[in-house]
């Protein structure tokens, strides 16, 4: 069987349970822990810095995952380099200085991430696919938790997968917005290898460990 990963969401839960968080992971085996960056410019809301990444390394040897949902980002990678990201993924939409960043990230030997807003077509990413190690499909507009989740969107993994397969390239596929125990289906079922939850997990707290363990169910039905 296809082996998943999961990336719980930090947005999603407090900050103040950071600890409580990291110990949800290990005991569910979680590996990745997906932090939001956000700059209130790009999306309307704020999150995260490079200040909590260095905790959560200090903490704990989980992998992050950074989603920079910021205009420039270029400017902040360097700081979140240095505190400690294992995979950094910027914009599309944020930046024309995509081959740089890709540049910056790789030369501390981290993972690049590229990420396309639903309205985003794939096109827009296609001559950089052969430099990355994933692509972000948002299936909700970012910054707007509260959104449902867009079905539309699957049809960018279909595309990706084929550009995948036909030009031999190893990017993962990543999805985040709205993913519960039945849209994580879907976009299983599409080709999807990563799968970002926050609400859905965080959203009850006491039932994070049961809501983790039923998505990992729902992608044992795939």
């Amino acid at each position: 069987m296809k082996e998943f990963i999961l990336a719980p969401s930090l947005f999603s839960s407090k900050i103040s349970r950071l600890k409580d968080t990291l110990r949800i992971l290990k005991e569910t085996d979680i590996r990745w822990l997906h932090v939001d960056v956000m700059d209130g410019c790009f999306v309307p809301d704020m999150a995260s810095g490079p200040s909590i990444v260095k905790e959560l390394k200090e903490l704990d040897d989980t992998l992050l995952d950074v989603h920079l949902m910021v205009e420039q980002p270029e400017k902040i990678i360097p700081a979140f380099l240095a505190a400690g990201a294992d995979a950094i993924t910027y914009h599309a939409e944020a930046t024309n200085n995509g081959m740089h960043i890709i540049q910056m990230i790789k030369e501390q030997e981290k993972k690049v991430g590229v990420a396309i807003n639903p309205a985003t077509p794939v096109s827009l990413i296609a001559p950089i696919l052969s430099e990355v190690d994933l692509v972000l499909v948002m299936t909700i507009n970012p910054g707007r938790p509260n959104k449902e989740f867009i079905p539309m969107t699957v049809a960018k993994i279909g595309e990706l997968i084929r550009l995948r397969q036909s030009d031999d390239y190893d990017f993962l596929i990543e999805v985040d917005g709205k993913i519960d125990s039945e849209s994580i289906k879907l976009c299983a079922k599409a080709g999807t290898d990563m799968f970002v939850s926050g609400g859905y997990i965080f959203g009850e707290q006491g039932q994070e460990i049961e809501k983790i363990n039923n998505l990992k169910t729902a992608l044992t039905e795939i």
